[in-house]
């Protein structure tokens, strides 16, 4: 019994000590969460603007014309997908992978038929072991990214799609809704198809030099890779609620089980105190 009260203690004491782990990573991925929040939060009004713009552009011009408004038979298709580089998120990443394995396994036959462009370390490890071909990667990512931080990725995934090397392009992130809630989201990124909705708002007329097609040339380009930065604003709040979220439940787990092993630990030590006294009390007998 004596024993079995030492494991008890020593197991109470190593859940204790996890509990203040997950507590102190629940209280950090708070304080994270607020920052990130601002920061997706504050890129959207952005991106709605480069969009009304590029709208006005395209709708005073008549025939325009260029690869990423082009929409053409798909015989490739790009994907670019957004995940954390750490776990303990809960669903987070999973939710995400699994999204974007059924949708390749829904709508190809071959690894020939798409790519894979993978930001985070989590979705580059598990495309890996897959054996499905990444196209570029990035890891590393901070935890207040700057468009600079994937800059890269976003142009080559752009470039590629304007040089044909695949007909569309899909973007996968978990859209922010609030610190409990972060929804995997699909977004067809390229070809852009709804540049039309925004611009009979604007009825001022602009002259742009050197011509509207020159203009549009420039912002088509920026305004995808806007839309990716502003997922990855969307993916990192996602990741710091979730996280949250699931270090909030670990330590609530912790502090239930903590309970029950205290109630066992106590039931044991209650039983081993008796049959103590009962031992005591039989010699007595025996001696009078």
């Amino acid at each position: 019994m004596a024993k079995g009260m030492r494991d008890i203690k020593r197991e109470i004491k190593s859940k204790k000590n996890t509990q203040q782990i997950t507590r102190a990573m629940e209280m950090v991925a708070a304080s994270r969460l607020r920052r990130a929040q601002e920061a997706a939060q504050a890129a959207r009004p952005y991106a709605e603007k480069m969009k009304e713009v590029v709208a006005s552009i395209a709708a005073g011009t008549k025939d325009v014309q260029h690869p990423m408004l082009e929409t053409r038979p798909v015989k490739k298709t790009g994907y670019l997908v957004i995940t954390s580089d750490r776990g303990l998120a809960g669903g987070y990443n999973a939710n995400i992978i699994r999204k974007v394995v059924q949708t390749i396994r829904d709508k190809h036959k071959s690894p020939d038929e798409y790519a894979l462009f993978v930001i985070g370390r989590k979705g580059r490890d598990y495309f890996r072991r897959q054996g499905m071909p990444i196209v570029e990667e990035i890891t590393g990512i901070p935890d207040s990214p700057s468009f600079a931080d994937i800059k890269s990725i976003a142009y080559t995934s752009v470039k590629k799609f304007e040089e044909g090397a695949y007909d569309e392009l899909y973007l996968f992130y978990n859209e922010f809704i609030n610190a409990i809630t972060q929804v995997p989201t699909e977004k067809r990124l390229l070809p852009l198809e709804d540049l039309g909705s925004t611009g009979g708002a604007n009825t001022a007329s602009y002259e742009y030099e050197p011509s509207p097609e020159g203009v549009l040339a420039v912002l088509l380009p920026k305004y995808a890779e806007t839309l990716i930065y502003s997922a990855l604003l969307d993916g990192k709040a996602s990741e710091f609620g979730a996280r949250m979220t699931a270090m909030g439940n670990a330590t609530k787990n912790a502090k239930k089980i903590i309970g029950e092993l205290q109630l066992t630990y106590n039931r044991a030590r209650q039983a081993a105190i008796t049959q103590e006294i009962s031992e005591i009390v039989a010699g007595a007998n025996a001696q009078a």
